[in-house]
C-alpha cells in the first residue's frame, strides 16, 4: 500500500531545495534521477521503495488543486510536487511527509494532506539506498500479478496523474488489467473512469459492510485468482446463477438536482501538415459556455493554458503513437474533456468526451447543442456525435454509486450528428 503527499509551492523547488527535502532521512540518504529524469526513488538495502518523488510540475490553470485535492494552493502559477510513500515500510510515510513539509517551508506554500508531517526533523532510516532502475520503473503499482496491476489511491479524487497514466500504459503493454483500489468517500475523475476500459480493469472500493465492491457497478468483489473479481459459481450447475450481489453502500443514492451535459463525438481529418487539433472542441465549448477551455495537459492536474496549437505539436511529436490529454474549464463552470488522437488509415482521428456540470438551479444549454453540432459538421469533419443529459454531480467527480440518466436530447446538426441515448 502507498500514501501520496503533495507540496504546493509558490517557487520552483530547485535541486538544492529537493536535496534538502530528501535529506529528511538523514545525511547518508542521497538520490539520483531515474525514469528519464522524472523520478527520484529512495529504497532500503533490500530494494524496497520507501519514497518516490515526481519532478515538480508548473500548474498554470486555476482550480486544479481545489478540484483534485480540495486544497487552497498559492496563486496561479504554482508548483505541484508529488511524493509517494510505501506505507508498508516503517517510517516511509513520515519520511514523505517531512519531505513535503520541507519543500513547502523552503519554497513557500503548503503540503497536502493537511495532516502531513509538520516536523522538519530528520526521520531516522537505516540502510537507505537509491532504487535500482527496475524498482523505479513503476512507482505507482502496488501489487502485480499475471492478470492485473493494482494501484492503491488514498486521495479525495483518483486522478489521471502522470504516475497513474504510466501504470495504465505499462499494464496495457503487458496485456494486464489495471485495478484502482480506494477507500470509501473517494471520488474518481472522469479522465480515469473513461480510461478503465473493460474486464479485468475496475475501480475497487473498500467497504466496512461488504469488504470490497466495484465503484462503477456496485458488484461485491473478492480477491481471487490474482485479482479482484465477483464471486464465481463454485459448481457447473451454478453457471446460470444470478448476478453478483450489489453492495449496500452503492444503493444509497441522494438526489441533489445536479446534472451534466455530456457530449461524445468523433472526427476524422486528412493527414495534413496544416492540421490544428482541438478546434472542434473549442468551438463546442464556446457554444455551450461562451468561452474557450481554461487549460489542458497530458495528465492531471491539467497544467497548461488552453492552446490547440501546442496540443497539436505534442500529438505530432508522438506520432505514430496515439496521444491522450485532458482539457478543463474555468472553476465557475466545471467542464472536463478527454481527447484521444490517433493515426488511422482514414487519417487523423479525434475522439472527444466532454462533460459540463450544472447545479440544481441551473439549466444546461440544450438550445446551443444544435449550433455546436453544426459547427462540428461543417468545419471540423464530424463523423458521429452522442449527447446526453444525466443526473450527476456539478463538479464532475464520479461518486461511488450508480449514476441515473434522464432522457437525452436529439441535436439537429448536420453531417452525422447523432442522438442521445
Amino acid at each position: 500500500m502507498t500514501k501520496d503527499v503533495i507540496a504546493l509551492t509558490r517557487r520552483m523547488p530547485d535541486p538544492a531545495t529537493v536535496l534538502a527535502g530528501l535529506l529528511a532521512g538523514g545525511p547518508d540518504m542521497l538520490g539520483r534521477l531515474t525514469g528519464e529524469g522524472a523520478v527520484v526513488q529512495l529504497c532500503d538495502e533490500t530494494g524496497r521503495p520507501l519514497v518516490s518523488v515526481e519532478a515538480p510540475l508548473l500548474v498554470q490553470v486555476a482550480g486544479e488543486a481545489e478540484r483534485l485535492l480540495g486544497a487552497a494552493p498559492p496563486p496561479v502559477p504554482f508548483w505541484w510536487t508529488e511524493a509517494r510513500a510505501t506505507t508498508g515500510v516503517p517510517d516511509a510515510e513520515r519520511l514523505a511527509g517531512t519531505f513535503a513539509a520541507r519543500l513547502a517551508d523552503l519554497a513557500g506554500g503548503s503540503a497536502w494532506p493537511p495532516d502531513t508531517a509538520g516536523s522538519l526533523e530528520v526521520v531516522p532510516t537505516e540502510g537507505v539506498t537509491v532504487a535500482p532502475e527496475p524498482a523505479a520503473a513503476q512507482p505507482a503499482v502496488d501489487v502485480l500479478t499475471d492478470k492485473v496491476a493494482v494501484v492503491i489511491q488514498d486521495r479525495p479524487v483518483v486522478a489521471m496523474t502522470a504516475w497513474l497514466a504510466d501504470a495504465f500504459r505499462a499494464a496495457a503493454e503487458a496485456g494486464l488489467g489495471l485495478q484502482v483500489v480506494s477507500p470509501p468517500g473517494t471520488f474518481m475523475s472522469p479522465a480515469v473512469r473513461d480510461s478503465l476500459g473493460g474486464w479485468p480493469s475496475r475501480w475497487v472500493v473498500q467497504d466496512e459492510r461488504d469488504g470490497y465492491y466495484d465503484g462503477l457497478t456496485g458488484a461485491v468483489l473478492r480477491w481471487q485468482d490474482g485479482m479482484f473479481a465477483p464471486l464465481a459459481p463454485t459448481h457447473p450447475a451454478q453457471s446460470a446463477a444470478p448476478a453478483p450481489p450489489v453492495a449496500g453502500a452503492f444503493r444509497e443514492v441522494a438526489r441533489t438536482g445536479e446534472r451534466q451535459l455530456a457530449i461524445t463525438y468523433r472526427a476524422v481529418h486528412p493527414a495534413d501538415e496544416r492540421l490544428v487539433l482541438g478546434g472542434g472542441l473549442e468551438a463546442v465549448w464556446r457554444e455551450l459556455t461562451g468561452e474557450p477551455p481554461a487549460g489542458w495537459g497530458t495528465a492531471e492536474p491539467a497544467n497548461l493554458p488552453w492552446s490547440p496549437r501546442r496540443l497539436t505539436d505534442v500529438a505530432r511529436a508522438r506520432a505514430p503513437r496515439p496521444t491522450w490529454c485532458v482539457v478543463v474549464g474555468h472553476p465557475d463552470r466545471p467542464g472536463l474533456a478527454t481527447v484521444r488522437v490517433r493515426r488511422t488509415t482514414a487519417g487523423i482521428e479525434e475522439e472527444i468526451t466532454l462533460a459540463l456540470g450544472y447545479g440544481a438551479g441551473e439549466e444546461p444549454p440544450v438550445d446551443a447543442v444544435p449550433r455546436a453540432a453544426e459547427a462540428l459538421a461543417t468545419r471540423h469533419r464530424l463523423q458521429s456525435m452522442l449527447v446526453q443529459i444525466r443526473r450527476a454531480r456539478r463538479d464532475l467527480a464520479v461518486p461511488l454509486r450508480r449514476p441515473r440518466r434522464t432522457p437525452g436530447v436529439r441535436p439537429r446538426g448536420r453531417g452525422g450528428a447523432g442522438r442521445a441515448g
